[in-house]
């Protein structure tokens, strides 16, 4: 908050000031000099406090402020960093710089219901928050004018601990605002900004925060205000609660109230893209905008639509938001006449028919509204246009007008700095300007085998000393028996293939296959001579008691004194746990049910740091696997679950046994394995040029946000 940064200002020293202007942009967390420089600081501090810069000034000694206000060493790396920051605040990409010129700087609205831009601000539950977060520090490096808008969640995510009869608990603590580098929005008289919105005949306030991302800003929006009703000042307490009132509530603030906060910002946004369906309403309140503004709602709906994008990321009908025609009724009660509509015609805006009659489905009112609309991989693309074919039935299912960008991760905030480093040394200092350049990564092979797998084993061990130590932590605490130090990884072996399994807990995901024939698991987990362990993380979803029993069954098994601990799961999955283990295990494993993974994203994380895949063709690893970058299980055709789940089970022992494993147990007489750095180098080189946020966000403004921001400009809005 305002008081907190200055009483910041006010502790540090007038050379070492701007510390305070880096800790209020999270810039630096995925800039390494900026992160080092933070760690140079009080490096005991950056770790006690969970890398949040802002805790770290303010809970910092005197002594300790005055001491590397003095030191030449900290000093040149301290103004090396301010430089950089400055460049690229000031002058940003010329790529970006360039290319939206055309179309005069205006903004681009991005409206997402999560954004994981770093584990200090705890507002995100997994991909679909990560891949907002990567948007918009991707929008920032490449210079594009990006707002995005969202939820404060008071509460946020909710903690996860798994007891000892592996039932997953969900802890919410609250969120410490004045340890995050939120500020409130003010006008210009210095007085905190706030909107309403109307729901069900009352008025909901609503405060407005400032997240400065780079050059990218994210407002994001709080009810927790005095002057609401108790149970309204909760619609922003939490991520993905609440019952199916506080879900729609949630949802006409995030879509209807994203736009008012626009406005109440003074912006001038030219393009404005929803990230899924949670916030769809916006594309009512702008219809609403223009009808007040004269324009008739066909004029209206046809510029609206003109200028939106809809990114849709659920393959399965289940996933979509849909709510009772009666409580959309009730909700928009006096709405729909400002739109010039009667009440039949509002309802038909959203209206389709799901299993129990006629529903408001808000996929449906985004796929309406909307220009551009894509999947998030080359397969969920497909699935898209056959499920969503009935919104246009007099065209063939390939005609349907959705595309695909396939997701990319942010590059630099996933890499660390010793992989950093050897790419600096063997691609050239600028590599990381270059990366989703092909032809920049054909000169991994400079890189000498010895190096490549030094880095590999270095990050293992760093992966298995924080999974030691958050053991035991939390035994010293008393939160943990002394089985379940065990089962949380005690007793992980640093030379046995080491295989990860993490991501959300859904049935989809197939957490247990690895369990369909326990004895097997078994002889694999203990051969003699290739001995092999894993590593699983992930929440399931509070309300999901599937995906909880999925969890306990994982955690069960682990606890069975046969396995003797080679099977660990790592409690309270996060961005911080997740840097860690796509960095540190051997292989990445992924068991969809093809076809319900539309992308997934953590494969490509690991990739990137030189973690081979082990996975079903679904989602991006469809598109991504070339015969040698990794491992795939192909999917039976037309084969019913049961049969699927037995075949993908027996392939995955199969691949283990006869292709993973030896091939990750043969070494040279240096101890190298040469063909397992082949294929980690070959992981490298296909993922990074093209699974990047780089390529992807390029891809966007390309095929999705310039032909977006011209029709704006044509239709003079």
């Amino acid at each position: 908050m305002d008081e907190t940064l200055n009483l910041i200002r006010a502790k540090i020293p007038p050379r070492i000031e701007r510390l305070a202007d880096l800790a209020y942009n999270l810039w630096w967390s995925w800039h390494q000099d900026a992160r080092d420089l933070f760690k140079m600081f009080d490096y005991p501090l950056w770790r006690s406090t969970g890398h949040n810069p802002v805790r770290m000034l303010l809970e910092v000694s005197p002594e300790r402020i005055q001491e590397v206000a003095k030191d030449p060493l900290f000093l040149r790396q301290y103004d090396a960093v301010v430089l950089a920051f400055d460049r690229d605040m000031k002058n940003g990409h010329l790529w970006g710089r360039d290319i939206w010129g055309e179309v005069g700087n205006r903004p681009i609205i991005y409206l997402s219901a999560e954004f994981g831009v770093h584990f200090s601000i705890p507002i995100y539950s997994g991909g679909l928050g990560i891949l907002a977060g990567d948007h918009a520090k991707e929008a920032s490096d490449l210079g594009l004018p990006l707002v995005g808008v969202g939820f404060l969640y008071s509460q946020g995510y909710f903690h996860q601990r798994v007891p000892s009869h592996g039932w997953q608990e969900a802890i919410y603590e609250p969120l410490r605002i004045q340890e995050t580098p939120l500020l409130p929005v003010r006008d210009a008289e210095g007085q905190p900004v706030r909107i309403q919105v109307r729901l069900a005949g009352r008025t909901v306030h609503v405060a407005l925060w400032h997240l400065q991302v780079g050059r990218s800003r994210i407002c994001l929006m709080d009810t927790n205000l005095p002057e609401n009703e108790p149970w309204d000042r909760m619609l922003s307490s939490r991520l993905y609660g609440g019952d199916r009132e506080t879900r729609i509530s949630q949802e006409i603030v995030l879509g209807i109230g994203s736009v008012r906060a626009v406005r109440a910002l003074g912006l001038n946004p030219v393009v404005w893209h929803l990230n899924e369906g949670h916030c769809a309403f916006a594309v009512l309140e702008r219809i609403r905008e223009l009808v007040a503004q004269g324009w008739s709602f066909d004029q209206a709906a046809e510029a609206v639509r003109e200028t939106t994008v809809f990114t849709t990321h659920t393959p399965v009908p289940a996933g979509h938001d849909v709510f009772s025609l009666q409580m959309v009724e009730n909700y928009f009660r006096g709405y729909w006449e400002e739109l010039g509509l009667s009440r039949e015609e509002f309802l038909d805006l959203g209206r389709m028919n799901g299993l129990n009659g006629p529903e408001y489905n808000m996929t449906a009112l985004a796929l309406r509204f909307s220009g551009y609309r894509n999947g998030v991989s080359r397969l969920h693309g497909e699935i898209t246009r056959r499920m969503w074919h009935v919104l246009w039935p007099d065209r063939s299912v390939e005609e349907v007008p959705v595309i695909h960008i396939t997701n990319g991760v942010h590059l630099p905030s996933w890499v660390p700095g010793p992989l950093n480093r050897l790419f600096r040394k063997y691609l050239g200092h600028d590599w990381l300007e270059r990366h989703d350049d092909p032809n920049l990564w054909e000169r991994l092979d400079d890189i000498p085998d010895e190096e490549l797998w030094a880095f590999h084993e270095d990050q293992k061990r760093k992966m298995m000393a924080f999974i030691r130590e958050r053991a035991r932590q939390r035994r010293i605490s008393g939160e943990m028996d002394p089985d379940q130090v065990i089962v949380a990884g005690a007793f992980l072996d640093p030379e046995a293939l080491t295989i990860g399994f993490a991501r959300r807990f859904a049935t989809y995901k197939r957490a247990n296959l690895l369990f369909q024939d326990p004895e097997r698991l078994k002889r694999i987990l203990h051969n003699p001579y290739r001995p092999v362990q894993f590593i699983f993380a992930g929440k399931a979803h509070p309300a999901d008691d599937a995906g909880k029993y999925l969890l306990q069954q994982v955690y069960t098994f682990a606890k069975d004194p046969e396995v003797g601990g080679r099977i660990a799961f790592i409690e309270d999955y996060d961005m911080h746990v997740a840097r860690y283990l796509v960095q540190g295990v051997d292989v990445w494993l992924n068991t969809p049910r093809r076809p319900m993974e539309a992308s997934g994203t953590s494969g490509q994380k690991a990739a990137m740091n030189g973690v081979p895949n082990l996975s079903v063709l679904d989602g991006w690893w469809d598109e991504g696997y070339n015969g040698v970058n990794g491992w795939a299980i192909a999917p039976l055709e037309d084969a019913d679950p049961a049969t699927q789940d037995a075949h993908d089970a027996a392939e995955l022992y199969r691949l283990i046994e006869e292709e993973v494993a030896p091939l990750f147990y043969q070494r040279d007489p240096d101890g190298i394995p040469r063909g397992w750095v082949r294929v980690m180098r070959e992981a490298i080189r296909s993922v990074a040029p093209y699974f990047c946020t780089r390529r992807m966000v390029k891809e966007y403004t390309q095929r999705c946000y310039l032909p977006a921001a011209r029709a704006a400009q044509k239709l003079g809005i």
